[in-house]
């Protein structure tokens, strides 16, 4: 009995010790090489993206010109949800043919996961209460853990029920999926 204590008292001292092994720096996703071209463009979002920083809708009910033309880049009626509708606008914007939704999970297809933090890729938030991807924004930047982004449908709090467009900085840890919708994609 004591050999056997003996030797799971090692394999959990073994099992334990391993953790040190594991770097933190392994949950960062790895820096992004892009070529120029890819570059050149995820700039040009980032771009269209700022120069919406500001727009506010107009009565607090998912509306004005700016909100509203949003919302008709994916056929929805004012007063909708136009966090995912303003990512897609952004692709238009910039001549890219997708993505293409109002609905926030759409933005997220399993060919289109990366890891990677990159300008111009669309982040998204998970909601438990809604058991689904239910808020989603541009990145602008990667620093170390944290993200800066441009979101759309949001607030200084950072809601999913706002009323502007806002800069947003979101540790990685808070972002549910990440979708790369420039890489292999030409402009048309």
């Amino acid at each position: 009995m004591a050999t056997v204590n003996f030797l799971l008292g090692i394999l959990c001292l073994a099992f334990t010790g391993s953790f040190a092994l594991f770097n933190r720096n392994m949950l960062i996703p790895p820096a992004v090489e892009l070529n120029k071209e890819d570059t050149g463009q995820r700039n040009r979002l980032v771009e269209i993206a700022a120069h919406e920083l500001g727009t506010r809708e107009k009565t607090r009910q998912n509306d004005g010109l700016k909100v509203e033309a949003y919302l008709a880049c994916v056929q929805l009626q004012k007063g909708q949800p136009y966090c995912a509708a303003f990512v897609s606008w952004v692709y238009a914007r910039e001549g890219l043919p997708e993505p293409r939704s109002g609905w926030s999970p759409a933005l997220f297809p399993a060919s289109r996961l990366t890891r990677a933090a990159a300008p111009g890729n669309v982040l998204g938030i998970y909601f438990a209460a809604l058991k689904r991807i239910a808020h989603v924004g541009l990145i602008m930047r990667q620093d170390g853990e944290w993200v800066t982004s441009i979101e759309a449908n949001t607030n200084v709090s950072g809601s999913r029920e706002g009323d502007g467009v806002y800069k947003k900085r979101r540790h990685l840890k808070t972002i549910y999926r990440i979708a790369d919708w420039v890489k292999g994609r030409e402009k048309q």
